[in-house]
Formats: structure tokens, sequence, C-alpha cells
């Protein structure tokens, strides 16, 4: 449990000093069981049965078709409606989840903020990286999904049906730490939090892709996007066609995220993320003030924030020496009938008929704002007991976003400059 009258924002803004001394003391054990198939489900899977039809395809409409605004809100409302329905074994299966993703997210955001500039800043959702990864697993075939298996942090063992990963459970998992979050930003709350998460799918006109696995993600996100468009002829357009687009259904602000497609591209596949807290409580020349009430208490201003980010993770699984896992021979036979490669065919490939490549994007948009209207006060309300450490971020600095119950880090950021990050 966080220190009485620890409020939300104090949780998000210390989360770094906080995380290290609620876990100095945790052993952390890995029932993997909970992330794999059940004796119960492998045995249904083995049953012999008559060849099963082939999964139902379908083909996405128009990027110009009519589509409903996403409702923010509501996402939120589902998300913690889902949290109030949990049970022990699913909080236990989040914060296994949450470890594993804590430890493939700091590894990606190495990689990210070497290719990345100190002045242009750098923010990663571990969340949205380990969703996207257990997506293309739930699309693959062997040997590509069991090395994504590997390369997620579960041991296959024996490679029997129970050492299998459930992608289904892990997603399932990912939407409980989102739930956990957004959760602590109730009604008691001095802070208002919104965390939505969008797919996209975009496809080349006539690329059929597969039910089930569209139908899969939605334990992630309810909310994914299939459009076609012409993705080669013009790769600049078809970018800003898809950025018009999701800024259209969204509303949000992210900049450019895309800025140009492969020209051998037939699909995309982009997860959008915008993570909102909006303070009610102390402004300190346009900042946002909290008290972190740890073993000596720290009145903390920080400046308001608005970070974008986007990554290909085809990128950083090359800067990981991992470049085949989603490369040239990754089978994603589950997506489409169509054989999907990530990045740009080869020239001695192109003439394949049912060769296409896949491009892999997560984008994030993280806002730290006061509540519009909000009348600055040049003083926070000073906790009771000692001396009070005070801590202005006025000079670059490194963010992170951890949910208290599961440990799980939704962001990794570096802000360059606090003074111009709004």
């Amino acid at each position: 449990m966080a220190p009485a009258g620890l409020s939300l924002g104090a949780s998000v803004l210390c989360l770094l000093a906080w995380a290290l001394l609620a876990t100095a003391d945790r052993v952390y054990i890995h029932p993997f069981h909970l992330l794999v198939y059940s004796k119960s489900s492998c045995d249904q899977l083995e049953k012999p049965s008559a060849a099963s039809p082939p999964d139902p395809t379908f083909t996405p409409v128009p990027i110009q078709a009519k589509s409903s605004a996403v409702d923010e809100l509501a996402l939120r409302e589902q998300l913690v409606r889902a949290t109030q329905k949990l049970e022990a074994e699913d909080r236990l299966r989040a914060v296994n989840v949450g470890m594993l993703l804590n430890f493939m997210g700091f590894h990606m955001y190495k990689m990210l903020s070497e290719t990345r500039s100190a002045a242009s800043g750098a923010v990663l959702s571990p969340v949205a990286l380990f969703g996207t990864l257990t997506s293309f697993y739930l699309g693959a075939l062997d040997p590509t999904a069991s090395r994504l298996q590997a390369f997620l942090g579960v041991p296959g063992e024996d490679q029997g049906c129970t050492s299998r990963l459930d992608g289904h459970k892990v997603l399932s998992a990912l939407q409980t730490i989102q739930g956990l979050l957004v959760a602590q930003g109730g009604a008691g709350s001095r802070a208002r939090l919104l965390l939505s998460t969008v797919v996209g799918l975009f496809t080349a006109p006539g690329l059929r892709l597969k039910q089930p696995f569209v139908q899969g993600l939605s334990a992630i996100t309810p909310v994914t996007l299939s459009r076609s468009l012409d993705l080669s002829t013009d790769p600049d357009l078809a970018a800003e066609k898809i950025n018009r687009f999701m800024q259209a259904v969204t509303g949000w602000e992210m900049g450019r995220p895309l800025t140009g497609v492969s020209p051998d591209s037939t699909l995309l596949f982009n997860a959008y993320v915008r993570f909102q807290v909006r303070r009610g409580l102390g402004l300190h020349s346009g900042s946002l003030v909290t008290v972190c009430r740890l073993p000596r208490a720290i009145r903390l201003t920080v400046p308001q924030l608005t970070l974008k980010g986007s990554y290909d993770l085809q990128d950083l699984l090359a800067q990981t020496k991992l470049p085949t896992l989603l490369g040239a021979e990754a089978n994603l036979g589950k997506i489409s009938d169509v054989n999907l490669r990530v990045g740009k065919v080869p020239c001695r490939r192109r003439a394949t008929p049912r060769l296409a490549a896949l491009q892999v994007l997560n984008s994030v948009l993280f806002e730290l704002q006061a509540d519009e209207g909000e009348q600055p006060t040049e003083s926070a309300p000073q906790p009771a007991g000692p001396e009070v450490l005070e801590v202005t971020l006025n000079s670059p600095f490194l963010l992170a976003v951890l949910e208290r119950d599961s440990a799980a880090l939704h962001f990794l950021g570096r802000v360059s400059n606090p003074l111009s990050a709004a």
C-alpha cells in the first residue's frame, strides 16, 4: 500500500525513489504456470478431431471510410471496471508480467536512447512494447513463436503444450496493469488520469487479415482500426494519410509519428499510446508541485510536460543483435495467408507473389499538465514532520512511471529541456 496521503501525482513523480524502497526487500518468484496453457486447455487442444476449417479472413475497409472518434473516457471506465473483478490469480499474473516487461523495457530504452540525440530526448512504453511483441507471438507459428516466447522471458522447457506461452493470458495481464494504474486516479484523487491505447493496422488494398488475430488484440485494446490504402506508390503520401486519419479519430497531437512508409510495405502495425495526467494541486510558476512522503519528505516541483516519441521495433531488435526475430524468415502465418515479412523485401524476392513486407511501430504521447483554469499558488500543502527537502527539476532528468501494485513500468523517458517541454 502507498503511504497515507500519497496522491497519484506523487506516486507518478516520485516513483523511482519509491520503487527502490518498495522492492528492496521483495522476493520475486516466477510462477510461469500462470502464463502458459493449463493441462485442461492442452487436453482440449490435443483432442483428435476432424480437419478444422481455415481461419476466417477479411479485407480492411479503405482509409477514407467514416470512423467514429475514440472515446477515451469510455476506455478509462472499461479499464477501471475490469480491475473491480480481479481475483488473486489475476493480480499475481500481472506482477509476473510486470517484471518481465520491466527487464525488456529497460534494455530497449537503453537501445533507443543511444540512437537519439540528447537534445531530442526519448520516451518509450514498456507495456506497449511488450504488448506488441506478444501480439506478434499470437500471430506467429513455430519456430518464430518459440523464439518470441523466449525473448518475452518465458522459458519453453520441454516445448510441450503446458510449457507454451498463452498469449491471451499475457495480454489480459497487460490490460490489468493498465487498469490498476488508471484506477488510482479516482474520485478521491487530486489527479485525473487517462491511459488510452489504439492499434492501427494499415494494409495494402486486397490484403486479407485473419479474424482471430485481430480479435485477439482486444485484450490489450478495445480499439483496433484496420484500414487499407496504397502504401507503395507514394510512401510519404501514405504516411501523411495515416497521420491525418489517426489524428481525426483520436484528436491526439502526436506530431509526425510516421514520416515515411517502406515502399515494400503491405502491412503497417502501429500501437498508439496516450498517457495524460492533469493535476489540480499547487502550481508554482506554471509548474506542478507535489509532496512525496518517503522516509524523508520531498517537496517536488516539476514542469508541465508533453513528450512525443515513435520507434520502429525492427530497428530496436537489430540493435539487440536479434534482427531476424521478426525478420525475413519469421513465420507470421496466423496474421495473414500472405507470407508477411518485417522490414524491406530483398530485391531478389520482390517477384515472389506471396511475399509481403511488414512494419511494426509504437507511438507515444505523454502529457503531464495542470487543470485548465487552475490558479497558480505559491505554495503547496506542507507535510507534517521534520525537515522537507525542496527539489525543483529545472535541468535535464530521467522520467519513469510505475504502477505500484504490479510494479510494472509504463513509461521511461528523458526530459532534455524542462523549461520548454510543455
